[in-house]
């Protein structure tokens, strides 16, 4: 521990700058003679694109290019699987995809002229229920990428004899819960300025919390070298998760590499929401089975998280979702499935907790509806359950220092007390 600074104040290495407002955010860069970018995006969930034209777009004066999907060299992206593509081509699977996008002389023009786009769509179901995603006969989403089911993903978690464990059970708990889509709703709303350096390099200047992606994606998307990209992180401006997809920064970079002039873009807030990712909205059944002297010795749960329309980083949240079903808690018989299911519905990614919020709802709900069950205090219902060093986890994972969860709580039990509130 370093005692100079733990219980001392320390001067924020960032703080003077926001303070005084002279922290440089993306939208507050700008470059000589650069053009304003604006995306023309889908009004509807799952569509065919039968055409697009650009040609009234591209004949607005002031207007200095127009993109659409066939000028992109390699069109997809995405985290874990480039399932995205840059400007969409054929398929939309999601509101706010991005169809064209326009370079102009004002920001002004560049949205009149994405006005002028027109599209030909050929509208199709919607998936929006991720339980009828999942189904055998529910047209795929991603066939060519994904194959022919919607599930992206399934984790499943055993741990001992769950007969067993139902049979020593004196009390059992079933439930459904839910948790809703959240947006991360940062203050600053997703901007970029694109331009290319004397040197003939791409620089792309952007608030993200994943560079190095950014800059591989954006390279492999205009068929560049990595040599030939580099990304500058701006000063966030909040972030939680929600800039670790790719949002404006290959566009950008395509309009910026092709015109050879500094492209800035910045979205309003309707486009924000429309077009970034959310917290994965969740369906937890769980069945817990306790013994009359409050010991858990059975968990059945299955974990249903919404990936949208792109798998983005749902993988991985729905494994962490699984690994965390249990809780903090020691159960000696565990059966969980955990799935990530594409729907039609905003596409679901990284945010805070990255999975291990949407389960403490579930099991934290089933300690309290147990400890009245059999009569105890909430609190109690914990203790009896509470990792220990030693306890093991539901995977396997042996508890072996740092476990302070049964401390923390004992030390709360006088406190509590003299509130006259155990629970």
């Amino acid at each position: 521990m370093n005692e100079a600074v733990v219980g001392t104040r320390i001067e924020r290495e960032d703080g003077w700058g926001k303070v005084l407002g002279e922290t440089h955010f993306p939208a507050d860069v700008n470059r000589p003679g650069e053009l304003y970018g604006a995306v023309l995006r889908s009004p509807h969930a799952h569509a065919h694109i039968r055409s697009v034209n650009v040609r009234a777009a591209a004949a607005l004066p002031g207007v200095v290019g127009v993109f659409t999907a066939e000028n992109v060299p390699h069109n997809a992206h995405g985290v874990l699987f480039r399932d995205q593509q840059v400007l969409v081509s054929e398929c939309v699977r999601m509101v706010g995809d991005p169809i064209a996008a326009v370079a102009a002389e004002t920001e002004k023009i560049a949205r009149e002229a994405i006005a002028r786009v027109e599209v030909d769509y050929e509208i199709l179901p919607g998936l929006f229920d991720p339980e009828e995603a999942m189904k055998p006969d529910a047209p795929a989403l991603h066939p060519d990428m994904h194959g022919p089911s919607n599930v992206l993903y399934h984790l499943p978690i055993r741990r001992g004899d769950m007969q067993a464990g139902w049979t020593k059970a004196d009390v059992v708990v079933e439930k459904e819960y839910r948790t809703q889509m959240l947006d991360h709703a940062f203050l600053q709303p997703e901007a970029v300025l694109a331009y290319v350096d004397e040197r003939g390099h791409l620089v792309v200047k952007v608030a993200t919390q994943y560079a190095h992606y950014d800059r591989g994606e954006i390279a492999h998307a205009l068929g560049l070298k990595y040599s030939q990209v580099r990304v500058k992180t701006m000063a966030v401006g909040g972030a939680f998760g929600g800039r670790e997809d790719i949002s404006l920064q290959i566009i950008a970079g395509l309009m910026a590499w092709t015109l050879r002039k500094p492209i800035k873009m910045e979205n309003t807030r309707t486009e924000s929401f429309l077009s970034h990712s959310k917290r994965h909205p969740m369906r937890l059944y769980y069945k817990t089975g306790a013994t009359k002297d409050g010991k858990l010795v059975a968990l059945e749960a299955k974990i249903i998280g919404d990936a949208g329309a792109y798998s983005s980083w749902s993988p991985n949240v729905v494994r962490k979702a699984a690994i965390h079903a249990t809780g903090p808690y020691e159960i000696p018989n565990v059966q969980i499935d955990s799935y990530a299911v594409l729907t039609n519905n905003p596409y679901s990614g990284a945010m805070r907790a990255f999975g291990a919020a949407q389960p403490v709802l579930a099991y934290e709900s089933q300690m309290d509806l147990l400890a009245e069950a059999l009569g105890l205090s909430p609190l109690e219902m914990r203790l009896r359950n509470i990792f220990h060093v030693g306890s093991v986890t539901a995977t396997g994972q042996m508890l072996t220092s740092s476990v302070g969860m049964a401390k923390c709580l004992q030390a709360l039990t006088p406190y509590l007390a003299t509130k006259g509130d155990a629970s």
